[in-house]
């Protein structure tokens, strides 16, 4: 397993103890094409996670498509390596994100505070563009990239996985009514992506919502 992070600091030592794990600390977008090449070659699988840290600086400063070039660098990085079969691809996202494949029905408030989003919070933007990047340009049929676009609640964190439900389109409204989601089933979720092929299958070439389940309650409840 490589691991690309902006700062290990946060990583345990057990992970980056691991004979198996292979850490590098570095800004994606200010590696090169053949240093991406290099990090992805022989990988079967790309899990993205970027985000914009929630500071003044990072929401409306550089870089302000982080998530976008991201992903159309290692896409680009993939093509590049001439692979045998398919690598999957799989990205992080948001569920105020809509999946524009499908007819999802937001609500007309909903759709005003979203036009707000586009117009001040860049970040918003970039996670519109970055899932509209693989599905209109790396499309449904690509021989050598199955991409899926993961897209969780208000993120929560948790020490332990716990049930999740899955799908399609969001069943509540990101902006008024907001579930949860945590990390750490988020993680578990993308791992099964990558490794298990039945949910692969299933969600190949989508854009699935995941919330937690097993309590009753909404991110304004837990915060």
């Amino acid at each position: 397993m490589r691991i690309v992070v902006r700062s290990a600091a946060g990583l345990s030592e057990k992970l980056t103890n691991h004979k198996d794990v292979a850490v590098t600390q570095a800004s994606v977008l200010e590696l090169s094409d053949d240093e991406l090449a290099q990090h992805v070659r022989d990988c079967a699988a790309v899990a993205s996670c970027l985000g914009h840290n929630l500071t003044f600086n990072r929401i409306f400063g550089a870089p302000r498509t982080l998530v976008t070039n991201a992903t159309r660098r290692l896409c680009s990085a993939i093509k590049a390596n001439n692979l045998d079969g398919s690598t999957k691809f799989v990205l992080m996202n948001t569920t105020g994100n809509s999946n524009r494949d499908l007819n999802e029905q937001v609500s007309f408030s909903q759709k005003c505070v979203i036009w707000l989003l586009r117009s001040l919070l860049p970040p918003h933007v970039d996670n519109e563009n970055a899932a509209d990047y693989l599905r209109t340009q790396i499309g449904q049929s690509d021989g050598t990239i199955e991409w899926a676009v993961v897209r969780p609640d208000g993120l929560i964190n948790e020490t332990e996985t716990s049930g999740v439900t899955l799908h399609p389109s969001p069943t509540r409204s990101a902006i008024f009514d907001a579930g949860i989601t945590s990390r750490i089933n988020v993680g578990r979720f993308m791992t099964d992506l990558i490794s298990d092929d039945p949910s692969c299958n299933e969600w190949k070439g989508k854009m699935p919502v995941i919330y937690n389940v097993g309590r009753e309650t909404t991110l304004a409840q837990n915060s």
